[in-house]
């Protein structure tokens, strides 16, 4: 199992470490609830270190993009981020993923911890191209600082305007005294904030550095365990609960982030999909009575009929409900939708309601 550039500071703050990914990862230090508050009230600071990134660079980085993604590179800027996914040729998804554009021939790739080697090497086989490909995963630390508190918690760290920095976009600058750090706007908790990158060995630096800088903030560490309910409020999707290599972008509600203004793998079948409509869809529900939705719970009708699957769920902390999501009969996919969990055998009663869950004030 592989650790972080920081596995041996979460030990010393007393995280309960699992194995994810691959990696040895804290999944909570106090507790979710706590810590899910501390995101959505103050800041909180995420190891996301196990993530993968890639870097393409040449002439034709940008047409080796274009045929593997579904979204259309092509309207990046310099210093912009794209959200996309990686169509396989059947109808489901490779994985999910965020295209950093760092020039007009220089792009950055950032993909699920769990998918490295398996994005790694189908993007390497669409590379007839002669693009220079880079995998520097191993060898970077990424940390997740989000909140509403953020953005005034790190600006003393750093001369980048945090507060002018637009959602997707990026910039590259010292940071803690560190050159050549990149600093995203991005984040998967719907409470905002941004994300850094840089190399494994500024990791102490710049870990300790944030947590003196953040403390006048309420910074606190926060596990994995609520950083997936902070996602699941919002209605994002998690590779391998809710998107994977059997369900397709456009029953995952992703077609905006399928453009059919390019060719791509698998677009002509993505196309027809989206004019002829899908089978299934992914929703979202609340429960109406009492219970927790679990990956993989049955989903059915009033008379006990299957009608699909669950793919997420948890007790949401924010809205003190359980909430879920997973994939129905398309012709059962509408707001306001009665629908029952099978939990132990029994029908529990839940309601089909509009992304997001967490409505932010």
């Amino acid at each position: 199992m592989k650790n972080t550039a920081l596995t041996e500071t979460h030990i010393a703050l007393g995280a309960k470490m699992v194995p994810f990914a691959g990696y040895n990862m804290p999944v909570q230090y106090v507790g979710i609830n706590a810590e899910h508050e501390t995101v959505r009230t103050a800041v909180g600071v995420f190891d996301v270190s196990h993530m993968g990134e890639f870097i393409l660079k040449g002439e034709k980085a940008l047409e080796l993009i274009q045929a593997v993604i579904s979204n259309d590179a092509s309207k990046l800027f310099d210093g912009k981020i794209q959200y996309a996914c990686l169509p396989n040729k059947t109808g489901g998804i490779v994985d999910d993923l965020l295209v950093y554009r760092v020039d007009e021939k220089t792009y950055m790739l950032v993909v699920n911890a769990s998918n490295i080697e398996k994005d790694w090497n189908w993007i390497s086989g669409f590379n007839t191209m002669g693009v220079d490909m880079k995998d520097i995963s191993d060898r970077t630390s990424l940390l997740a600082v989000q909140g509403p508190k953020a953005t005034e918690a790190l600006q003393s760290l750093t001369d980048i305007n945090l507060a002018e920095m637009e959602y997707y976009t990026f910039k590259k600058g010292v940071f803690a005294g560190i050159p050549n750090v990149l600093v995203s706007a991005t984040g998967y908790t719907g409470a905002g904030g941004f994300e850094i990158y840089f190399d494994n060995e500024h990791a102490d630096t710049i870990w300790e550095a944030i947590f003196k800088a953040g403390e006048a903030y309420g910074i606190k560490p926060i596990g994995l365990a609520a950083r997936d309910t902070l996602r699941l409020e919002m209605g994002f999707c998690l590779y391998g609960n809710d998107i994977d290599d059997s369900t397709s972008p456009i029953e995952a509600g992703l077609g905006w982030v399928t453009k059919f203004t390019k060719e791509f793998t698998n677009s002509a079948a993505l196309l027809a999909q989206k004019q002829n409509g899908v089978a299934q869809k992914l929703v979202g529900f609340e429960m109406v009575e009492r219970g927790i939705p679990r990956h993989d719970y049955e989903i059915v009708d009033a008379n006990g009929a299957i009608i699909g699957k669950v793919t997420s769920g948890t007790q949401s902390p924010s809205l003190q409900k359980a909430i879920g999501l997973g994939y129905v009969k398309t012709d059962l996919a509408k707001e306001g939708q009665e629908i029952f969990i099978k939990i132990r055998d029994n029908k529990v009663k839940a309601q089909i309601v509009k992304f997001p869950f967490y409505k932010n004030k």
